[in-house]
């Protein structure tokens, strides 16, 4: 009988061969398989953090945290017409004294502009009060004055309307030096007496309260020789944060 070879036919050493080899592929593939999952997890695991053993109390505590003073609104309290603003008194264009309202200069304030010039004599300066308090009627003649003299709209830029000066409240003085002749002038900006003033003011409760640059917001032109009491704490926060009492108190 003649035997018939077809290529298509594999005998049964072809088979055990053909066998062998896949064996070795597939034992090939799924080691090299394995090896490349286990190479994925290795590179996936030096991506994430270390272990912490930090209990999460102690985490919570490098939480930043805010004053909420900084975003306190501000609390206004009325009392016989007098306006307070977080316990400070405030009187400007808006915000006005009755004509009744006669104080006399605060005995703290008394107080403080004495050690004030005291000191200033002992480092060598020679300050002095060159106006206090004044009354309703006092301020309507000095405004009534000046718009005499320069016209309405020149005087509301130097001064105040009645009832609505810092020197009614009895808490603010026009300071000088006693051997300038630019007291009450924006000259006495540039003498040695106000240079060391303006640094000190603070530590005994005063703020230099119109400031230069800042006249759109206290509504009046810059004054280096009027300070206001404010206590020791306001004035050196409104001090080191190089503010007027508009916008230490949120109403500027």
């Amino acid at each position: 009988m003649k035997t018939i070879t077809c290529s298509g036919l594999m005998s049964s050493s072809d088979v055990q061969a053909s066998s062998k080899i896949k064996r070795g592929v597939d034992v090939r593939f799924t080691t090299r398989t394995f090896l490349i999952i286990t190479l994925l997890a290795i590179l996936a695991g030096c991506g994430g953090p270390e272990p912490s053993d930090q209990p999460f109390t102690d985490f919570e505590k490098t939480v930043e945290t805010y004053d909420v003073t900084e975003y306190a609104v501000p609390v206004f309290r009325e009392d016989d017409g007098v306006t307070y603003i977080n316990d400070i008194l405030i009187v400007n264009r808006e915000y006005s004294l009755p004509p009744d309202y006669n104080p006399g200069l605060e005995p703290e304030v008394i107080d403080a502009y004495t050690r004030l010039i005291q000191d200033a004599a002992a480092e060598g300066y020679s300050l002095t009060i060159v106006s206090g308090f004044r009354s309703y009627q006092d301020q309507e003649a000095v405004y009534a004055d000046l718009a005499g003299r320069l016209g309405e709209e020149e005087a509301d830029l130097i001064a105040l309307p009645p009832g609505h000066s810092e020197h009614q409240s009895g808490l603010a003085v026009d300071i000088g030096s006693v051997e300038s002749a630019s007291n009450a002038a924006v000259a006495f900006g540039d003498t040695p007496d106000y240079d060391w003033m303006k640094d000190v003011a603070h530590e005994y409760g005063f703020i230099v309260r119109y400031q230069e640059g800042k006249e759109d917001i206290t509504g009046l032109d810059y004054e280096p020789w009027h300070i206001r009491y404010v206590g020791e704490e306001a004035a050196a926060e409104i001090y080191e944060e190089d503010l007027v009492l508009e916008e230490y108190l949120g109403i500027d």
